[in-house]
């Protein structure tokens, strides 16, 4: 075996179908697009959704809820995290910077600290908003809870 006779198996290549080419190739006229409608113009794109002109999906399901435009998100981050923090970096002081620096929170997150878990470490907590339990969490350990 050579690599200049190496060629694909037989049958396995077939050329395009030549669409719109003239009455002679078999596929002229209409081009397999059958007669009118949107379907046969050139341009043609349905909408998504669209079910041939049966109310869609979308419009036969009843809308429900609310969605507040004024939402705000927030970043959770409890306290076996906080935790688990300290014992790593061995910090006395955690800042929205150092959680963003270990990859728990990105650069923009509005971080809230929550009550799960246990606080061993004495820590100084900085970040934008604390749980009523994560702050009693925090001073019981002897810590101190700022919000930014």
């Amino acid at each position: 075996m050579k690599l200049n006779t190496l060629q694909p198996a037989e049958g396995s290549i077939k050329s395009d179908k030549r669409i719109g080419r003239g009455q002679g190739s078999g596929r002229g006229g209409t081009s397999t697009r059958g007669h009118k409608g949107a379907k046969s113009r050139s341009g043609y794109s349905r909408k998504g959704g669209f079910e041939g002109g049966q109310m869609p999906l979308y419009r036969r399901v009843p809308k429900f809820g609310f969605t507040s435009p004024n939402r705000v998100e927030t970043k959770p981050i409890n306290l076996d995290t906080l935790q688990a923090l300290a014992e790593k970096t061995k910090a006395s002081a955690i800042t929205v910077e150092t959680l963003v620096e270990n990859g728990l929170a990105a650069k923009n997150d509005i971080v809230k600290v929550l009550g799960r878990g246990e606080l061993k470490a004495k820590l100084d907590v900085t970040v934008h908003h604390f749980s009523k339990t994560a702050i009693a969490a925090i001073e019981k350990a002897g810590g101190k809870a700022t919000a930014l």
